[in-house]
């Protein structure tokens, strides 16, 4: 099911106002038949947008009564609490504070300050003691995709 989903998303992804659009997550909950649908967009994920791949996929839905009669479908964007799942989501959030737990285990938490095809990278201050004086000092580390266990932006109020 979450294939024959994903394979209409692709075809939807392909309009011009959708161009830029890409699925990050699908939650199917069979017991309540609940759909969960998780997209993101390069320029931003507007209500707007979603409100049309919605209408889009309860019209093949119905059409074809996947789910049958009663069924609930949300369709939204991952939101700032959900962790980041695929490296295109990094370059729309540089400058802002990101946590990352490498697949070692390691943490780093700063700023965002790069993200290319391949790694994201982290600026974070770095305090420490030479002698009895404290040292303040910001470090940048490359971290590659395929390190990051979870990646969470950091909300500052």
């Amino acid at each position: 099911m979450e294939a024959r989903i994903s394979d209409l998303l692709d075809e939807k992804f392909k309009e011009p106002d959708f161009a830029d659009c890409y699925m990050i997550d699908i939650n199917l909950n069979p017991t309540v038949n609940k759909l969960e649908l998780f997209i993101d967009s390069d320029s931003g994920m507007t209500f707007e947008k979603c409100q049309k791949i919605s209408r889009y996929l309860e019209s093949h839905f119905d059409e074809n009564k996947w789910f049958g009669e009663d069924y609930t479908l949300e369709v939204s964007s991952p939101g700032v609490m959900r962790p980041l799942k695929l490296p295109r989501q990094y370059p729309k959030n540089v400058g802002r504070n990101i946590e990352i737990t490498t697949k070692e285990g390691s943490k780093k938490e700063g700023k965002l300050v790069e993200a290319t095809d391949f790694a994201a990278t982290v600026e974070e201050l770095v305090i420490t003691k030479e002698g009895k004086k404290k040292k303040k000092e910001l470090v940048q580390t490359i971290i590659p995709y395929d390190e990051i266990n979870k990646a969470v932006i950091k909300i500052q109020f």
